[in-house]
C-alpha cells in the first residue's frame, strides 16, 4: 500500500470514529432529556438520566478531539496538491474545537443546576446556550467542507464526484448555520439587555 493512501485510509477511519459517537450525543440525548416549554420537567429528565447527559458530554469531546486528529491526518494528505486550502479546511475545524470543549460547560452547568428546583429556569437558560453553542460550532462544522472539497476536486487522487458531493451539499449547510448563528446570537443579546438590572 503507497503511504498516500495509508494516510487517506487513516484519516478516514479517524473521521468515522469521531463521527459514530456524534448523533448519540446532538441528537438522541437532547431527545430523551429536553422537555419544549417545561423547566421543571427537563430538570428531572437531567437528574433521572444525569448518566446519559454525562455520556453526552464525553461524546462531544471524543468528537472534537478524534476529529481534530482526522483532520490533522488530512492536512498532511492534501498539503502537497494545495497548501493553502489545506491550511483553510484544517484552521475552519481546528477553530470548532475550542467552541466543542466550552460548550460542554454548558451541559456542566446543567448537571449543577439539576438538584435545585429554583433553578430549573436557569438550567434551561444553559441547554438553550448549549443549542447556540452546538449552532456556532455547526457553522465552521459546514464551512471548512468547501476547502476541502476543492482541495480533494484538485488532488486526482480522489474521485472528482467525492469533491461535488462536499461542495454542494455543505455550502448551503454552513451558509444556512452561518444566518442561525446570526439570528440566534441577536436573540440572545436582545434577552440580555431586558434581563439586565437597570442603573
Amino acid at each position: 500500500m503507497t503511504p498516500v493512501k495509508t494516510l487517506a485510509r487513516r484519516a478516514g477511519w479517524l473521521y468515522f470514529l469521531a463521527n459514530c459517537v456524534a448523533p448519540f450525543a446532538y441528537l438522541y440525548v437532547p431527545g430523551r432529556i429536553l422537555v419544549p416549554g417545561n423547566a421543571l420537567a427537563t430538570m428531572e429528565h437531567v437528574r433521572a438520566q444525569e448518566g446519559l447527559l454525562r455520556l453526552a458530554m464525553g461524546a462531544e469531546i471524543w468528537n472534537a478531539t478524534v476529529g481534530a486528529f482526522a483532520v490533522f491526518l488530512l492536512y498532511r494528505l492534501f498539503e502537497r496538491v494545495d497548501r493553502p486550502l489545506s491550511i483553510l479546511f484544517a484552521g475552519l475545524f481546528l477553530l470548532g474545537v475550542p467552541v466543542s470543549y466550552v460548550n460542554v460547560l454548558n451541559h456542566a452547568a446543567v448537571l449543577l443546576l439539576a438538584n435545585d428546583p429554583a433553578s430549573a429556569p436557569l438550567g434551561m437558560l444553559f441547554l438553550k446556550l448549549h443549542n447556540y453553542g452546538l449552532a456556532v460550532a455547526q457553522v465552521l462544522w459546514g464551512l471548512w467542507l468547501i476547502p476541502l472539497g476543492l482541495v480533494v476536486r484538485r488532488s486526482g487522487f480522489v474521485p472528482g464526484w467525492h469533491a461535488i458531493s462536499l461542495c454542494r451539499r455543505h455550502a448551503p449547510y454552513g451558509l444556512m448555520m452561518l444566518c442561525t448563528s446570526a439570528i440566534l446570537g441577536w436573540t440572545l443579546m436582545s434577552a440580555l439587555v431586558a434581563f439586565a438590572p437597570a442603573r
